[in-house]
């Protein structure tokens, strides 16, 4: 039995084992930036094939990134470190420019009329992101899982 958990997840102490957990770190990492560069406009949505810009939701997989930066540091190999922070670099400076310009898209602060506007804002809005057309009881929630 123990040669069958072996051969399914190497061992901590092989070189085996390293190469897999490199390979594994570099997967997160390019996972979380693809999300973030959807976000900030720079890839396309898998599901729609369209650009996106929500700001907010690539700030939350860049401050991942730097988190895991943080909470890894001198404890990566010379690549590893180097692909995270090249990552976060890049990242960075596609918030910087997605940032600058997001205020073409200040929808929010509309009229006095808040159901009003919400009906009519898939419409006239067509760089609102797909989840943002249904009415939420909870303006703040951005994800919706669809299956």
């Amino acid at each position: 039995m123990t040669d069958q958990s072996a051969t399914s997840a190497p061992s901590a102490s092989t070189p085996d084992a390293s190469r897999h957990h490199t390979a594994l770190f570099a997967n997160l990492v390019i996972q979380q930036t693809n999300m973030a560069l959807i976000f900030l406009g720079q890839a396309p949505h898998p599901q729609t094939g369209t650009t996106e810009t929500d700001v907010e939701a690539a700030s939350v997989f860049i401050d991942t990134l730097d988190m895991l930066a943080a909470k890894t540091k001198g404890n990566l190999s010379k690549s590893e470190n180097d692909l995270l922070q090249q990552s976060l670099t890049n990242l960075r400076m596609a918030f910087v420019e997605a940032a600058d310009a997001a205020p073409s898209k200040p929808s929010p602060p509309s009229p006095a009329g808040a159901d009003a506007p919400k009906a009519s804002s898939p419409a006239s809005t067509p760089s609102a992101a797909p989840s943002d057309t249904a009415p939420e009881d909870d303006p703040r929630k951005k994800f919706v899982k669809k299956y």
